[in-house]
């Protein structure tokens, strides 16, 4: 995949993205951010853009939107946006507000923060109806994102993600309280390998993450993982409302995943597709396998 050259200003911060199918429409969308209308969008723009995001995502490729990792950046889906694309998708990349490409944040970090940030963005790109995929905390995102405005999104596949619905047991509640000092006794020179090992089962895959977790200070770290748990809000009555694909690593222990997953593929009839032999981050222990279920998902 190419360089993440667009550019959109959200308030204190630019995201960075790349979009691999822009057509005419999205490109004069662009071109009009970049001369400030985006970056000035607030309720009017978002109703402005709905207004013609229709018309433009009907008239072109579908598009998916692609929302990474806790500590991690746009690369980590390299090969499924390169697999996407090839089954005709329009993809869209993007470093979330703190990461890779788009730091600094001079807001501090939060769910809603977050979500307006990739709501502006599609308003931003023209994409009309959606699909997201997200993993991890771009899981958490996603999910976020169609519990705010289902009619916007055509489907979602999670990746190694909470359940943020999922009722949560008494041990998950402390340990979700009790996460956060962990870390912070963590020296900052071992964080990135020590969480590196944890997410991945593959060297290639733990190289690549230590590379990009070690971007990061551990003070940011801390705050991107404050604002990833601050998506969970249990609720026993809500379902998901629009067609979800779930994919886990078979050796994923991170959180209660392993345990919320399944139990959401069953509360709400769903496919779970578990990667033999992944960790974590299965774009990376398991890249054919992951870009596979997720064309077969999205195409």
């Amino acid at each position: 995949m190419g360089k993440l050259d667009g550019h959109l200003d959200v308030g204190g911060c630019t995201l960075r993205f790349s979009d691999a199918g822009r057509g005419s429409t999205a490109d004069a969308a662009h071109e009009a951010g970049t001369a400030g209308t985006a970056g000035a969008a607030g309720t009017a723009g978002a109703a402005g853009a709905a207004g013609t995001a229709g018309a433009a995502g009907a008239a072109g490729t579908r598009a998916v939107v692609l929302l990474h990792g806790a500590g991690a950046d746009h690369t980590m889906f390299e090969e499924q946006a390169a697999a996407l694309g090839g089954a005709g998708l329009r993809v869209v990349l993007v470093d979330l507000r703190a990461h890779g490409l788009s730091r600094p944040s001079a807001i501090p970090l939060a769910p809603e923060l977050l979500a307006s940030d990739i709501e502006r963005l599609i308003d931003h790109l023209d994409l009309g109806e959606v699909s997201l995929v997200g993993h991890s905390l771009g899981g958490n995102l996603a999910q976020e994102l169609v519990r705010r405005a289902p009619e916007r999104y055509g489907s979602i596949a999670v990746l190694d993600a909470t359940w943020n619905a999922s009722p949560l047991t008494v041990g998950e509640r402390v340990a979700l309280r009790l996460a956060e000092p962990m870390l912070q006794l963590i020296p900052s020179a071992r964080l990135p390998k020590l969480m590196a090992d944890a997410s991945a089962t593959s060297e290639r895959a733990r190289a690549a993450l230590a590379r990009t977790f070690g971007a990061i200070s551990k003070r940011e770290f801390i705050d991107v993982w404050r604002a990833t748990t601050e998506f969970v809000h249990p609720d026993d009555n809500y379902r998901t409302p629009v067609p979800t694909l779930l994919v886990r690593g078979e050796r994923d222990t991170t959180g209660n995943i392993a345990r919320a997953m399944p139990a959401w593929a069953a509360a709400e009839q769903l496919t779970e597709v578990v990667v033999p032999g992944a960790g974590h981050v299965v774009t990376l222990d398991a890249p054919d396998e992951t870009a596979d279920a997720l064309v077969a998902f999205l195409r």
